[in-house]
């Protein structure tokens, strides 16, 4: 209970310190050198205790002993003087001392992100980032106005494009492919047919998720001026950006949804807030709809919020109402599609998916090994072995050389398309979409039969080859401009008002050699990653870093679980697989950055020993 003073209304309480000012500076002191000393990751440590019971620091921070509420910057001679004798004969250099390591500390503070509430003021408020923002800008600028020049058209892949464009232009409810990039396609549409406006608007969300990213980190991690130049130079002069927005694809817009969610979760898991959690949610149920590798999101989302252990009942109801939007789309989705095809399906990709994969090994299998089909899965199973015996001459059929691709899913000669075709030859008024999604159940059950049937040749053939193609993905269709073709089909000369079907490029060719090295750099990433999350934790950095260590758990598991996803689901290709690179990259440096201030630590100890 506070005791105040009849006479003047002062706390006795504080009367006493007062009095015995010297005594109590010298016990509060003596417990703040206890607890610097037992924590190993704080920048201020106290050098040693004079053998009269006073201390001798090296440094001061906001929490420290603060000479009765004089902050040492508002100190005066006489208040410097008063504070050296409160604290047991700290002489007026002490208190200088003190006052320049208050001030490099809130430098600190500034840099860290600690003075500013969001990271937009944190970004456009901060002395430190100024010229990261102007650089930004104009980098940005130049690299899409050359860009362009060189590539005056977008690109668009065959088949891919053409359907997300087929469904915006018919505003259909289900496609081949997920509609949420199609809506987005729609809704560009409403304002501009230009699509060098298209193109750098994909552009710019594809930087802005990704320096967002980068901002975060240098928020909350106290990173090296060389690695956030590195961080940030490696995201702002990423040529894939430029070659990835230029395409008709969801994969630009996806990439910027997974990273601005994946830097929600950063933010959830250090300084949650009401409207971030919002905010993840919904892009979370965004995501889905634009892609279904999301599936595997709101198992991140579930262990973000056992970590971050606040604001649960927002959280819980947030992601509760994101699950909600998820199963009602999925829901909407299925029975869609048992209209067109009869049979209630959320995807009928993933039947085809799971053949396709399946053929990847079924192809390996000798005739004199193969064993007896179901009846009902004779007919496929009769088609599939007829195109492998006649397609063994690997001059004639070189796609019969891929491991772990999509060819028998996509090429009009594959087994299945032919399968596909076969039902429906006595109907050709039947829509691409209803014979496609009709034979998927089945499509499913084939692909089941024969992974359960030959589970080492699907492991040999098809899973093992996915995996390595997860270390160093290949570039796929991004190593050609519009797929070395020179034109479009009429939706999307009509969709972007072009004059012509014809598309060119100011290059020789169509080639596009640029993006070669990233196979080999994603391969790198992986391998160094690994090595330092353990070496973090081999060297317990958890203890002179706890800030990162929940940052680390959920990069972890975002590698583990896309890793699991994507060699299950379907073939790995680089384009598919930039969040997680990106995302590992990022950590890869910052891991790296804290490993060597660790061991600057520990030799500067040595060397005080």
């Amino acid at each position: 209970m506070m005791r105040y003073s009849p006479v003047s209304g002062i706390s006795i309480n504080r009367i006493i310190k007062l009095l015995f000012g010297s005594v109590f500076s010298v016990d509060m002191h003596k417990n703040r050198i206890r607890k610097s000393a037992t924590n190993e990751g704080s920048s201020n440590e106290f050098v040693k205790e004079r053998n009269d019971g006073h201390a001798s620091t090296t440094g001061y921070d906001d929490r420290s002993y603060n000479c009765h509420g004089i902050r040492p910057g508002r100190m005066d001679g006489n208040s410097k003087d008063s504070c050296a004798y409160m604290i047991g004969g700290i002489d007026s250099d002490a208190i200088t001392s003190l006052e320049s390591n208050y001030t490099q500390q809130r430098k600190e503070k500034d840099i860290l992100g600690d003075s500013y509430p969001n990271l937009f003021s944190f970004v456009f408020k901060n002395p430190a980032n100024r010229w990261f923002v102007w650089t930004l800008f104009f980098a940005i600028l130049i690299q899409f106005g050359l860009f362009k020049y060189f590539y005056p058209y977008a690109s668009f892949i065959s088949g891919d494009s053409y359907v997300y464009l087929e469904t915006a232009y018919h505003n259909y409810s289900i496609n081949t492919y997920p509609i949420g990039y199609s809506k987005f396609l729609r809704l560009i549409s409403v304002f501009t047919k230009s699509d060098t406006i298209f193109v750098g608007l994909q552009y710019i969300l594809v930087e802005i998720a990704a320096l967002s990213l980068v901002f975060t980190i240098f928020y909350f991690y106290n990173l090296s001026r060389i690695a956030k130049i590195v961080l940030f130079s490696f995201m702002l002069f990423n040529p894939v950006f430029l070659y990835l927005a230029n395409y008709v694809s969801s994969d630009a817009f996806f990439l910027f949804l997974s990273l601005v969610w994946f830097t929600m979760l950063i933010w959830t898991l250090n300084r949650p807030t009401n409207s971030v959690i919002i905010i993840s949610s919904f892009i979370l149920f965004i995501a889905f709809t634009v892609r279904y590798n999301a599936l595997f999101y709101p198992f991140i989302s579930v262990l973000v919020l056992i970590l971050s252990k606040r604001k649960i009942l927002i959280s819980l109801l947030s992601f509760t109402i994101s699950i909600s939007l998820i199963c009602v789309f999925i829901n909407i989705t299925a029975d869609k599609y048992k209209e067109v095809s009869g049979h209630r399906q959320f995807t009928p990709f993933s039947g085809w998916q799971m053949a396709n994969n399946a053929l990847y090994a079924y192809r390996y299998v000798d005739s004199s090994q193969r064993k007896r089909v179901p009846k009902r899965l004779e007919m496929i199973d009769n088609i599939v072995r007829h195109y492998f015996d006649t397609t063994r001459d690997i001059t004639k059929h070189p796609e019969e050389t891929m491991l772990a691709s999509t060819v028998y899913m996509w090429d009009p000669a594959s087994p299945l398309t032919v399968y596909m075709q076969h039902q429906f030859k006595r109907d050709s008024a039947v829509s691409a979409l209803k014979k496609w999604a009709t034979v998927a159940p089945m499509m499913g059950d084939y692909g089941n039969y024969l992974i359960r049937t030959y589970p080492k040749e699907y492991l040999r053939y098809y899973l093992v080859p996915n995996a390595i193609k997860y270390y160093a993905p290949p570039v796929e269709f991004l190593d050609h401009y519009n797929m070395g073709i020179d034109s479009v089909i009429m939706i999307a000369k009509v969709w972007f008002d072009y004059k012509s079907n014809k598309v060119m490029t100011r290059f020789k060719n169509f080639e596009v050699n640029v993006l070669d090295f990233y196979p080999i750099l994603a391969g790198v990433i992986n391998v160094t990653l690994l090595l330092s999350i353990i070496s973090f934790f081999v060297l317990r950095g958890y203890r002179y870093f706890p800030e990162l260590k929940k940052g680390i758990l959920l990069v972890s598991a975002t590698w583990l679980i896309n890793f699991g996803f994507s060699v299950l689901a379907s073939p790995v290709a680089l384009r598919f697989q930039l969040f997680p690179i990106l995302v590992s990259l990022s950590f890869t440096i910052v891991l790296i950055d804290h490993l060597l201030k660790l061991a600057n630590r520990v030799e500067q100890r040595e060397h005080d020993i």
